[in-house]
């Protein structure tokens, strides 16, 4: 999902984030993969200063900083790290899909709910259903005539 638009990283139809505002550190990656591992950096962590970039208008960027909230680092930047692959290209396009998904989540504005309410007929069943309950139990009772 990197979808590139030229010099820019897509992350919707009306935000593109620059390249030139990500910041993309190569360290050396743990975990399994042998003497490979020990000998490359193929780990990427990908920086994004939220609150200097252009992509976003002021609102946009309120509402990502306070979705992404837990996510930003003490500078302010959103930080992705990646380091599932072999090689530091296909990190970057891991990181760079990942940060595109998590500000395309962040930007998303959940729909106001519309309180409804139960029909007539609705009511009439739960009504009946309670009644017969009810009457169910009354003649389970012990009568002692």
């Amino acid at each position: 999902m990197n979808d590139q638009d030229g010099d820019g990283l897509r992350v919707n139809e009306s935000v593109v984030i620059p390249r030139d505002e990500l910041v993309a550190r190569a360290t050396r990656a743990g975990g399994a993969g042998g003497q490979h591992v020990n000998t490359s950096s193929t780990r990427i962590e990908l920086l994004w200063q939220l609150g200097t970039s252009r992509a976003l208008s002021d609102e946009q960027r309120e509402r990502v900083r306070q979705k992404l909230s837990s996510r930003l680092d003490a500078d302010g930047n959103v930080r992705v790290v990646a380091s599932d692959r072999r090689s530091q290209r296909q990190n970057r396009e891991t990181a760079e899909s990942r940060l595109a998904e998590l500000v395309r989540s962040a930007l998303m504005v959940p729909k106001k709910r519309r309180p409804t309410k139960p029909s007539r007929a609705a009511k009439q069943a739960r009504l009946d259903a309670k009644k017969r309950l009810s009457e169910k139990k009354r003649d389970r009772r012990w009568r002692g005539d």
